[in-house]
């Protein structure tokens, strides 16, 4: 996303089917029946820097490979990481009240654990020129953007948030079915099922896409992962 000068999240997650929620500080103390939060409302803990990045690459490395990998994305003296310092003289990614705020930059924030099938809980809210999205599994991914922006409706802007943009033209759930968004500076509401490789999404109480299978980004010859992070994406 391109939070301009900052964008905020909420996060609830749930998980087996694993609920899950990124949530406020009173969401992460207590989360719906079920879910489990993966925001606790005042830290990153449990979450390291990410990218576009096949997970099962990573996992496929070393132990030692993978940290150095892990350091490179997350470490603050690490350059264009998660909690490297920003021209606002904070970290990209940083808990501002009980939200989680990122200035548009870095790398992205990235559960530490890995998921298989979930339900997802998140609000967010953004501004003008917005380019965002959720990935699931390491997968992208859960379109958020600007529906204003003129320049973008060529690539499917004006339809909205929500849809799974990096699946093929023309393929089911690529582009939300309806135009779901609130205007600036409100808080949007996704609820996310992943079971398998498909995926279910409301957006602000509407479906947006009904079950659609998410394809791989890395290789689309090959289903998702079985399990991978969820990934809040810069842009």
């Amino acid at each position: 996303m391109q939070f301009t000068p900052s964008r905020s999240l909420r996060l609830l997650m749930a998980t087996a089917l694993a609920s899950l929620v990124l949530g406020t500080a009173a969401s992460a103390a207590q989360p719906p029946a079920g879910f489990t939060a993966l925001f606790n409302g005042k830290d990153l803990k449990g979450w390291r820097g990410g990218t576009t990045f096949d997970h099962r690459k990573l996992l496929a490395m070393t132990p030692e490979q993978r940290a150095e990998q892990i350091k490179k994305w997350t470490a603050p003296d690490q350059k264009g990481s998660m909690m490297e310092m920003g021209k606002t003289g904070k970290p990209h990614w940083y808990v501002e009240g009980d939200e989680l705020v990122n200035d548009g930059f870095g790398a992205y924030a990235t559960t530490e654990k890995d998921y298989g099938d979930f339900e997802l809980l998140l609000e967010y809210k953004t501004v003008p020129l917005a380019d965002s999205g959720i990935y699931l599994r390491g997968v992208p991914q859960v379109q958020i953007w600007d529906y204003t922006e003129k320049a973008k409706f060529k690539l499917g802007a004006d339809k909205g948030s929500g849809g799974l943009w990096n699946n093929s033209p023309g393929a089911p759930g690529k582009d939300p079915l309806v135009l779901a968004d609130k205007p600036f500076g409100e808080w949007n509401k996704f609820r996310v099922i992943m079971k398998g490789e498909n995926v279910t999404v409301w957006l602000n109480d509407k479906l947006v896409v009904d079950n659609a299978k998410l394809e791989n980004y890395y290789d689309r010859k090959l289903p998702v992962p079985e399990k991978g992070p969820i990934q809040l994406q810069t842009h």
